[in-house]
């Protein structure tokens, strides 16, 4: 299995956002929950419209560590949460497969859907942990704090949250370019 890697260019964002709105809103509001949250896939794929419909935050038990978390909904979220689920049920899950009756969409499609999206924009190791792993690296870029954010992904250690969201790299990457002998 591939490392995959944040999406560092905030104009790359725009463009893989552009790209998933051609094919349709579901797969742009996959995309924009998972860099506005920094949730699993795995846990979006289970969100249902009761969860995010007249809410503040979306509450659950993460599947990887069953601990109860709140992420809250930033205003460019809920308008784009609003606009996909006014004509849908409560009881439907928010990113439905096209396969059956409100079966929620799969973790491999959804890395099909990602994974292209950066693709055509021409991003490698782009896939379903690149949202979590985008969300992390700005929110770590703005905020300078890896303890906070250490916390918002139930890490264990400042050095595993620097290494997921790619920093430490980043950081050896430059220390190298103008190092030479």
């Amino acid at each position: 299995m591939n490392k995959v890697e944040p999406i560092r260019d905030r104009e790359k964002i725009e463009e893989v956002k552009m790209e998933l709105l051609k094919d349709n809103y579901r797969n742009y509001l996959l995309f924009v929950v998972g860099i506005n949250t920094g949730l699993r896939i795995g846990d979006m794929l289970k969100l249902k419209v009761k969860d995010v419909r007249n809410q503040t935050h979306i509450i659950l038990k993460e599947e990887k560590t069953n601990k109860s978390k709140k992420f809250f909904i930033n205003s460019v979220l809920r308008n784009a949460l609003d606009n996909y689920i006014s004509n849908m049920a409560d009881h439907e899950y928010l990113f439905q497969s096209r396969n059956g009756n409100n079966q929620p969409l799969s973790r491999s499609q959804a890395y099909r859907i990602l994974n292209g999206a950066g693709t055509k924009v021409g991003l490698d190791s782009i896939g379903c942990h690149s949202t979590r792993k985008t969300f992390g690296y700005h929110h770590y870029k703005q905020h300078k704090d890896v303890a906070l954010l250490q916390e918002l992904f139930n890490h264990s250690a400042p050095s595993i949250t620097l290494n997921y969201i790619g920093i430490n790299q980043d950081v050896m990457d430059n220390s190298m370019k103008n190092f030479s002998l």
